[in-house]
């Protein structure tokens, strides 16, 4: 298993990196044979009006799964406790989940197409960003069901999932409900999809699953 300890606005010094190397393995010792890669990034806020300032944040990059979990106190190593316990539970769900799967689902031989990939996308136009834009992340978007969607999203700890749905091979956001609960899900409206030159979009309300 690799692990990366990465920091900022702090020294990753040897008695943290040892601490963050205990925690973590022991955390991920059941699911080793799921996890390929575990980016820890620790960081401490120097915003004043950020509370609590030091944060420890834990990707696993599991068989072409996210699992994500952020936990912040005041004290860094109180920090890195409380993303280890949540990434076990995430873990562990993530493997009821998948263990559930292959227990009720039939095999099945699946045949994928190799499709070419285009080598340039841009042509002679150079990519720009908004000056607001201070951090930009690349994933893979393999198309998925809505309820692949809803389970990524609870593994990631955010608040919302961008995915390729399966059945209409559009871009969809799945998200927490934060004051009426369950989760939300947009998509673009399928009659044109444009109206005014700006593209529209319905949302439906999915039920509430059970929290880790």
């Amino acid at each position: 298993m690799k692990l990366v300890v990465q920091g900022k606005n702090l020294e990753i010094t040897e008695a943290i990196h040892e601490y963050v190397h205990q925690k973590i393995t022991k955390a991920v010792n059941h699911y080793q044979q799921l996890t390929n890669e575990v980016d820890v990034h620790l960081s401490i806020a120097r915003n004043p009006r950020i509370n609590p300032k030091q944060t420890a944040e834990v990707t696993i990059y599991a068989n072409g799964t996210v699992i994500r979990a952020q936990e912040s106190s005041e004290n860094l190593y109180a920090s890195i406790d409380l993303v280890a316990d949540k990434i076990a539970r995430q873990l562990r769900k993530f493997k009821d989940k998948r263990q559930g799967k292959h227990l009720h689902s039939p095999k099945l031989a699946e045949v994928v197409e190799n499709q070419p990939v285009i080598e340039d996308l841009i042509g002679d136009r150079q990519p720009e960003l908004p000056p607001e834009v201070v951090r930009t992340k690349y994933f893979a978007m393999p198309p998925m069901s809505l309820q692949d969607a809803l389970e990524q999203l609870q593994l990631i700890d955010h608040d919302f999932y961008v995915f390729c749905n399966a059945d209409t091979g559009e871009l969809n956001v799945i998200y927490k409900r934060v004051h009426h609960g369950g989760y939300g899900l947009i998509q673009p409206r399928n009659n044109n999809g444009h109206t005014n030159g700006k593209a529209t979009h319905s949302s439906q309300v999915l039920p509430q699953e059970s929290s880790v």
